[in-house]
């Protein structure tokens, strides 16, 4: 199975009040991640208790598991924008018209319909009001099966940090096959004029969910680019702890082991140690596969806004 990963777009707009006025800042990537998963990642939808239904629909089973695996988590259910379902669509037939994997679309080329998402937000007719915040993930594989690209998108940890932003309150999803039934999917998330509940000041999520089972047991970080572990493709699946967009998490201890033994060597991936990591996020990548059907044990300890958070977990693998 070849499959293609995009870097996430970041973007935020927010009033900063403590500066007496309005602004923003925006952070992106544009490379391609490509590789070739040995073992597919993607899980029976029957073995997941409380998953939803299949239609059949790639970006509607997208978009629905986006929304399980954020409930999993105790985040709040994204409703479904059908303008922001028109950018998203648009986008993927772009991609598949021009047989490429980018957020950014030239202008002339066939089915353009804004150069950025923002552009494209605009011509679909969806407004972004201050305070706001979006952002894309995009996935190409040769499986049209929503869940598989939700999956994907969803281990792969840099893309796991936009699906998972707590303060998002909608969302559109959208995808394009062509030929060979290679299949382009965009999931655009979104909140304007205003943020969502989101977890709160001091609080933090997690993924894998506490309890949850048949986690997998590896991820081929050559799936993005960057790569979040360099001169190492085969590891183990990611895990990973997100607050509100504007919160700083400081990381103390953050650590794995299988049930009864030792902790696991990982990679750290916070803002102090990886500039691509959020500062409302942080995640460890350990640096050996998972053993299958094991419980691990996880505890994670530090500061979100300075606020002390200790949180500790168990997940059983596939």
């Amino acid at each position: 199975m070849r499959s293609k990963l995009l870097l996430p777009a970041w973007l935020l707009a927010a009033m900063l009040t403590a500066c007496g006025g309005g602004g923003g800042s925006t952070s992106s990537g544009s490379d391609i991640g490509v590789a070739t998963p040995t073992t597919p990642t993607t899980p029976t939808p029957a073995d997941q208790p409380g998953a939803p239904a299949m239609t059949g629909d790639t970006a509607t089973d997208g978009f629905n598991w986006f929304n399980y695996r954020r409930a999993q988590i105790g985040l709040s259910q994204l409703t479904r924008n059908n303008r922001i379902d028109a950018a998203a669509v648009g986008h993927s037939n772009y991609l598949r018209l021009n047989n490429t994997v980018v957020h950014n679309q030239t202008a002339g080329n066939p089915g353009f319909t804004g150069a950025a998402l923002s552009d494209r937000f605009a011509a679909a007719g969806y407004t972004l009001t201050l305070p706001y915040a979006y952002g894309e993930v995009i996935s190409a594989a040769s499986d049209r099966s929503g869940v598989y690209h939700a999956e994907e998108l969803i281990a792969a940890i840099y893309h796991r940090f936009v699906v998972f932003e707590p303060v998002f309150r909608e969302m559109g999803a959208g995808a394009a096959t062509g030929n060979n039934n290679y299949t382009y999917f965009t999931a655009d998330l979104a909140t304007s004029n205003g943020y969502g509940a989101g977890v709160g000041r001091g609080k933090v999520v997690n993924y894998p969910a506490d309890g949850q089972t048949a986690v997998p047991t590896t991820f081929n970080s050559d799936n993005e680019s960057p790569d979040p572990v360099p001169n190492q493709n085969q590891v183990g699946y990611p895990i990973s702890v997100h607050a509100d967009i504007s919160a700083q998490i400081s990381v103390t201890t953050f650590t794995v082991h299988p049930r009864g033994g030792s902790n696991m060597t990982t990679r750290l991936l916070s803002r102090a140690t990886d500039a691509e990591t959020p500062t409302s996020a942080a995640a460890i990548i350990p640096l050996s596969t998972l053993q299958s059907g094991t419980t691990y044990d996880v505890s994670f300890s530090g500061t979100v806004d300075s606020v002390p958070v200790s949180r500790n977990w168990s997940f059983t693998t596939k």
